[in-house]
């Protein structure tokens, strides 16, 4: 008998879910009985696209999150919408690139992708954690926060981005152990390189392709989908006894770093 990955009666928030990673976690959530509400920042036309795909239970919200208070309406959007919040997937994050030596980064490209990739992550933890700890039901509650490879084995010229994904590593932990005792279970999915609109003209480039390729054991970048099912299983009953883990998806790469 096959075993269902199911989220049935379950509400998720899904960050950065118009495109790519963030979209294919949206289809495969709602596949799986959730409902989901999902943020996006300027590809309103690609939203609103998912949104009707997965209708009817599925939400698209507008939200800018570059600041630790940004995520703030957009928690009590999902909530008003759905009624409650049962798991949060923070997945949004940029990632500057051209390759910038440090002494030549500027602090407002510093600045920048820390608020993006890290503050506003904060913000969707402290957010989510108060409404999940407000609610009659006592859970179990999930978050999930998506790292990378560069968060672990770094990545040069591209301090910025590994830093606050290194950051994320060290959060989930810290989440996990303070909010276990609340029900709520903290995890990370580290992908390395997928195929997303981010990354196409690095891993389509002949050359730069390449030299990719040559450091992930598999020899190819992820499919968007191959990153949304382990983020869904970790949401799931199935994995009941995992809390503070970081989950590597990534080909084998961070093997070879």
């Amino acid at each position: 008998m096959p075993v269902p990955l199911s989220l049935t009666s379950r509400v998720a928030l899904i960050t950065g879910g118009s495109r790519g990673i963030g979209a294919a976690t949206v289809r495969m959530f709602s596949q799986a009985g959730a409902k989901v509400a999902f943020s996006y920042q300027k590809a309103r036309a690609q939203a609103e696209a998912l949104a009707h795909e997965c209708s009817p239970n599925c939400h698209a919200i507008a939200a800018e999150l570059n600041n630790p208070s940004s995520p703030q309406r957009l928690i009590e959007a999902t909530v008003q919408h759905f009624g409650r919040l049962d798991i949060l997937v923070a997945n949004h994050g940029v990632w500057p690139a051209e390759d910038v030596p440090i002494e030549k980064m500027s602090d407002q490209q510093w600045r920048s992708t820390l608020s993006v990739n890290l503050d506003a992550v904060f913000g969707l933890v402290k957010y989510s954690v108060e409404h999940m700890k407000s609610q009659p039901r006592p859970g179990p509650y999930h978050i999930v926060l998506i790292s990378s490879t560069s968060g672990q084995r770094g990545e040069a010229f591209h301090a910025d981005y590994s830093a606050t994904k290194g950051a994320i590593i060290s959060l989930t932990k810290s989440l996990a152990a303070e909010l276990a005792s609340s029900g709520i279970y903290v995890n990370c999915v580290a992908p390395g390189w997928v195929d997303t609109d981010m990354s196409k003209p690095a891993l389509q480039d002949p050359k730069t392709g390449e030299v990719i390729r040559r450091t992930i054991p598999l020899s190819r970048a992820a499919k968007p989908e191959e990153i949304a099912a382990p983020v869904l299983f970790l949401c799931t009953e199935h994995a009941g006894f995992i809390t503070g883990e970081v989950l590597n998806v990534n080909g084998g790469a961070v093997l070879v770093g």
